[in-house]
């Protein structure tokens, strides 16, 4: 029988229009904008200024903090400006915009198609070198991954969890990375494991990608300690603490970290990253974004260059068709709405939803008839429905008592809601006011 996590759970349709088509090679665009705050924690500080020439690699802006990240120019061109630019949410974040001159590289970095490994590197050289090349949680969350790598005083990793359920509908970046750069994956997984010095890994996959299942099954059994875990369909099933429950059984207690249970999550994306980091010494400069939609002429994967406008992806699938209602940066569960196409691609980014007016329409909200279905959806074990009550009347130390920090925004209760009421909406908005009360009291 198949593992999956224990409480909640929905069945969206998957709708993975681009799981058939190879990763394509995006051209570089005649300018990238790269923003400065790529990750979770502080924006990195620009060390370039405005007229400088840079190569592709190079160092452009250092992390400002533990709890920050490295960022590289992706081009090799001209710095333009250092100034602040409209980010997909329509937000005003400063970015460095380098102006395209050809394609050279720094001299470090190995491009060479050969798939190299070694095993003489120590913990703390896989460690630094995963630190200088900037790489961040690549599933959307942008989590430094040296900081994930460092468990705190009193922590130990006791086995490393690979993240390929890639369960949001529509996205393939992921499945199509597991069938075409497998072997480079591996390698990263077992970089990794040896940064956390543990002897086991897990690599989550759910049922509906039984190809790379069995390719990575083939190249794993000559490799020791690091295991194929199939997972039965349910979303979410890619948040950290339900692949954690679904593939070793431990539950991350509330408010906890999965090295709370002796794991740690890694993406896909970021096994690949760290491959070409510590073996390539490449930087996280590019990545694969799914680009997809119904509607849509030409769904894929691309490989893209980071601080590629957005707009450049949709040409290349055929262009924003005419009945788009919306673009939606990640999948339809838990992505969000763009609203500058312009705005770049960035580490987090991993896909590109364009939606058409009949699915974007909202049908009419009615009472709730308290049914318990969003209770009985919350992977988290949360009322969604009372939560939903308090952010409307903005009773946030009752929220926080009904532990909205633990909700991962996952969409599953207004997925489910027969009175299709926007509750991830309301929860979302009072979480962060939430969010925002606790930090100020801890000040």
């Amino acid at each position: 029988m198949l593992k999956t996590f224990k409480i909640g759970g929905v069945h969206p349709p998957e709708n993975k229009l681009s799981a058939g088509s190879k990763i394509q090679a995006l051209p570089i665009p005649e300018q990238v904008i790269i923003p400065l705050s790529q990750h979770i924690g502080a924006p990195a500080t620009p060390v370039v200024q405005k007229g400088d020439n840079v190569k592709v690699g190079q160092l452009i802006a250092g992390a400002s903090g533990f709890v920050s990240a490295n960022i590289h120019s992706s081009v090799s061109g001209t710095v333009v400006s250092i100034d602040n630019i409209t980010d997909a949410a329509g937000l005003s974040k400063p970015a460095i915009t380098i102006q395209v001159e050809g394609d050279e590289w720094i001299d470090d970095i190995d491009r060479s198609e050969k798939i190299l490994n070694s095993n003489n590197l120590t913990k703390e050289e896989i460690i630094k070198a995963i630190t200088a090349a900037g790489i961040v949680g690549m599933g959307g969350a942008t989590f430094p991954t040296q900081v994930k790598l460092t468990p705190p005083p009193g922590s130990k990793a006791e086995f490393l969890i690979i993240n390929g359920v890639e369960c949001e509908p529509y996205l393939t970046s992921d499945h199509r990375v597991m069938l075409e750069k497998a072997e480079e994956v591996l390698i990263g997984v077992q970089l990794l494991m040896k940064a956390i010095g543990v002897q086991r890994a897990i690599i989550g996959i759910e049922n509906n990608k039984p190809d790379a299942i069995e390719h990575l099954k083939q190249l794993a059994s000559k490799t020791i300690g690091i295991e194929i875990c199939p997972l039965k369909l349910k979303y979410p099933q890619g948040g950290e603490k339900q692949l954690i429950q679904a593939t070793t059984g431990r539950t991350v207690p509330s408010g906890g970290l999965p090295i709370a249970v002796g794991a740690v999550v890694q993406n896909i994306g970021t096994a690949l990253a760290v491959y070409e980091a510590v073996i390539k010494h490449k930087p996280l400069i590019e990545r694969v974004v799914t680009v997809t939609g119904k509607s849509l002429a030409r769904p894929g994967n691309y490989l893209c260059r980071l601080g590629t406008p957005i707009s450049k992806l949709i040409e290349a699938a055929g262009g924003v068709p005419e009945n788009t209602a919306k673009v939606i940066g990640g999948g339809p569960m838990m992505g969000r709405t763009i609203v500058n196409i312009d705005s770049p691609i960035m580490k987090g980014t991993s896909g590109i939803l364009i939606i058409s007016n009949k699915e974007a329409a909202r049908k009419p909200v009615r009472e709730c008839i308290r049914c318990g279905k969003c209770v009985s959806a919350c992977p988290m074990g949360l009322e969604p429905y009372l939560l939903a009550k308090l952010s409307m009347f903005n009773l946030l130390e009752r929220m926080e008592e009904e532990k909205v920090m633990d909700c991962i925004e996952c969409g599953s209760c207004s997925f489910t809601c027969p009175s299709t009421r926007p509750l991830l909406d309301y929860i979302r908005l009072g979480k962060g006011r939430t969010g925002a009360m606790i930090r100020n009291r801890k000040k």
